[in-house]
């Protein structure tokens, strides 16, 4: 089986759902998946049902729990730069056969580590792994590298009404 190297971007919401939906289908087919959070650092309700239900996936975040408003602070950049070596690893394992590096995009913008690092760990993975990047402002860099890349785009959202996000839906 061939593995390929997908992005999901843009500015409307499901990224992170789409690659949870993946990696839904990948368990169910006896996959093993490592789910990889960037600058996320909370427990949303989908890693607590990952926890709870699906063992098949490991999960694991690089961020300090906080949204990164306008310059990042060094503890931000050294949680992003302490899971990309870490993924290297878990890409080069073979042991996973998708994994998903969530929001690593939004690390790409934040500057927390460059496209190139990102695309040089991507690029030495094993043959079985499928990867997915989340997150917005995918750089031209990887969507020239990608197999397929699918942009998410707001046409609507409630966020604009002042709805705030909401337990189970949102987060």
């Amino acid at each position: 089986m061939s593995s390929y190297f997908q992005i999901y971007t843009g500015n409307g919401k499901g990224k992170t759902t789409a690659a949870f939906g993946l990696a839904l289908r990948a368990v169910g087919a006896g996959k093993k998946v490592y789910f990889a959070q960037f600058v996320k650092g909370k427990t949303y309700s989908e890693i607590k049902a990952v926890e709870q239900w699906l063992p098949s996936i490991t999960v694991k975040q690089f961020g300090r729990g906080c949204f990164i408003v306008k310059q990042p602070q060094q503890a931000d950049i050294d949680a992003a730069r302490n899971g990309l070596n870490e993924i290297k690893d878990i890409l080069q394992s073979g042991e996973y056969q998708l994994v998903v590096l969530d929001e690593a995009n939004i690390a790409i913008f934040y500057k927390l580590f460059t496209a190139s690092e990102l695309l040089e760990a991507i690029e030495s993975r094993h043959t079985d792994t499928e990867v997915v990047v989340t997150g917005r402002y995918a750089p031209q860099e990887l969507i020239d590298a990608a197999d397929l890349v699918s942009e998410m785009k707001e046409i609507k959202h409630y966020y604009n009404n002042g709805i705030e996000a909401r337990e189970g839906i949102e987060f």
